[in-house]
């Protein structure tokens, strides 16, 4: 029996790659069901500053065909413990960069209040789509 029972993730996932490949891995081995929510177009535009290579159909589509992935869901905000209100999921993934910041620690908390954990993943070094679009580049 896995440790939870809904977890979540999300993510851009744009020109998917090995690193998001883990962290859907990481994340479905601690959990029975793992539902992700993929970034809108918009949504990317509002906080990148740039929209992403791959259209958020498509990359909807991509993941929902990994076997680490239930349900899809489009993340049209970043709030996550409106996600959770939505979803009741009994964990949230996340990459560790963000670990201690003010808005984690902020959700830390409120998340502690109804009884979800947050699980980080450190991110696979090396690997990013930003360095994917660089090596094409070159």
């Amino acid at each position: 029996m896995k440790q939870y029972k809904i977890g979540y993730t999300t993510g851009v996932f744009d020109l998917f790659h090995v690193g998001h490949l883990n962290i859907l891995k990481k994340a479905k081995e601690q959990c029975d069901a793992l539902i992700v929510g993929v970034s809108t177009d918009e949504l990317v535009m509002e906080y990148k500053k740039k929209l992403p290579a791959i259209n958020h159909k498509d990359r909807m589509e991509i993941v929902e065909g990994i076997k680490y992935v239930d349900y899809v869901v489009p993340q049209t905000n970043q709030d996550k413990f409106m996600a959770w209100e939505e979803l009741q999921f009994d964990v949230l993934f996340h990459g560790d960069d963000w670990k201690g910041s003010t808005l984690f620690n902020e959700l830390e908390s409120q998340f502690n209040l109804v009884g979800v954990d947050i699980v980080y993943f450190p991110y696979t070094k090396n690997v990013s789509s930003t360095l994917v679009k660089e090596r094409i580049r070159l």
